[in-house]
């Protein structure tokens, strides 16, 4: 752990970084591995003959392999995206949904995915379903079976609530939609190199993640997922150069899956830092991150003992992700994240997270999100527990 908080700069700040579910600092590997891209080989890809293309091209394809380690799929798997909402936008505007086609979703989907969706109703017609029958922030897999009938297209929904970090029971929905018939789509946006994660094992046809968040990559990388057989039935968002093999005045060939979803010039440096990043987290363990963001978590989780401190979907920590939720009762949850940044130095997420219907659902004004990776240590949540009870503390006194 010391040596990859060594690779992170940016803690050398003293920052207590609790904020890993919204993006987490990049390790000076990864940063290396696109550096050297600039410096050494600053090509477009699959445009040319020369060694520097040619070198570019074999690192940026070389990525999907080493994605595709972290979830066990195939590389032809992979398809690139900017972020885990652009490939959920990708998934939901490249099926061929049509108008009677019904969807469902759960109350506890972050923004990106319930609005493309929502789109697709108002602009096609589709139906979508929200589920909400939850236990302790948790889906309830009968709910979603109820919801299933011979006009379920695809079922939906993320594998750790990002504004809970409740985990999520993929693998049961996974089983339903597998036995009905029906499309399943995962958003792992909290779960990908948090935990590990097998697409075999949940059973989904789809899985979208970003490379900013457990992957500890670029901003502005992500990928989906999209089981084989279903490659040619996802059609791309953008068309233009990159992604053809001939065209004539009034229609193209177009290349195969996934290249074909490339269109243009992608974020080659990006890519090829979201592959160095996956290696990265592979050569520390997923198992290991697992096991130390656990042990961080059950002790974050003390923070039920404070009188007026609510914590939401704590029931136990192989029940949650790297994320803790709670309120200070008495203060917004803008004004305690504040507090633990002004006089702690303690970096916190609040607010409703890009899940409003989940909040207004479980009528939560906002909440305080601290999210944890395998580089923080329980030395800083000693700290944040120390700081927290204090400002409790005064809030009781006052």
């Amino acid at each position: 752990m010391e040596e990859v908080r060594s690779d992170i700069p940016f803690l050398g700040s003293g920052i207590i970084y609790f904020d890993n579910a919204a993006t987490t600092p990049t390790p000076e590997p990864v940063i290396e591995s696109m550096l050297e891209y600039y410096r050494e080989y600053s090509a477009n890809i699959g445009r040319g003959v020369h060694e520097a293309t040619k070198r570019a091209t074999d690192s940026f394809e070389s990525s999907r392999e080493k994605i595709a380690k972290v979830i066990g799929c195939k590389p032809g798997e992979i398809v690139y995206a900017k972020n885990t909402t652009e490939g959920l936008n990708l998934l939901a505007r490249g099926l061929d949904l049509e108008k009677g086609d019904k969807v469902i979703a759960t109350i506890l989907d972050h923004h990106s995915n319930l609005i493309p969706w929502q789109k697709l109703e108002e602009e096609r017609g589709i139906e979508l379903e929200i589920v909400r029958k939850c236990r302790d922030f948790e889906i309830d897999p009968q709910a979603v079976e109820d919801a299933i009938n011979e006009r379920t297209r695809v079922v939906t929904m993320p594998s750790v609530s990002n504004a809970f970090g409740t985990r999520q029971p993929v693998e049961e929905v996974g089983r339903i939609a597998e036995e009905n018939d029906v499309l399943f789509s995962v958003d792992a946006a909290q779960s990908v190199g948090h935990m590990p994660v097998d697409v075999d094992e949940i059973g989904c046809d789809f899985l979208a993640a970003a490379g900013h968040k457990g992957l500890l990559g670029p901003q502005g990388t992500g990928f989906l997922y999209v089981r084989e057989e279903l490659t040619e039935e996802i059609q791309p968002l953008l068309y233009g150069g990159g992604i053809v093999r001939s065209v004539g005045e009034h229609k193209c060939e177009l290349v195969n899956p996934p290249q074909v979803f490339d269109a243009g010039t992608p974020n080659i440096p990006g890519i090829i830092g979201l592959g160095r990043a996956a290696e990265y987290v592979l050569d520390i363990g997923l198992e290991n991150i697992e096991h130390q963001e656990q042990k961080l978590v059950n002790r974050i989780l003390e923070v039920d003992a404070f009188d007026n401190v609510e914590v939401y979907g704590s029931g136990s920590v192989q029940k949650l992700g790297g994320v803790v939720s709670f309120n200070l009762k008495g203060l917004d949850s803008h004004e305690v994240s504040s507090l633990l940044d002004e006089i702690g130095n303690i970096a916190t997420r609040s607010g409703h997270h890009c899940a409003e219907p989940a909040m207004k659902h479980f009528d939560v004004e906002g909440n305080v999100r601290a999210s944890v990776h395998y580089y923080n240590t329980i030395e800083e949540v000693e700290k944040f527990l120390e700081i927290l009870g204090e400002i409790s503390k005064e809030l009781a006194q006052s």
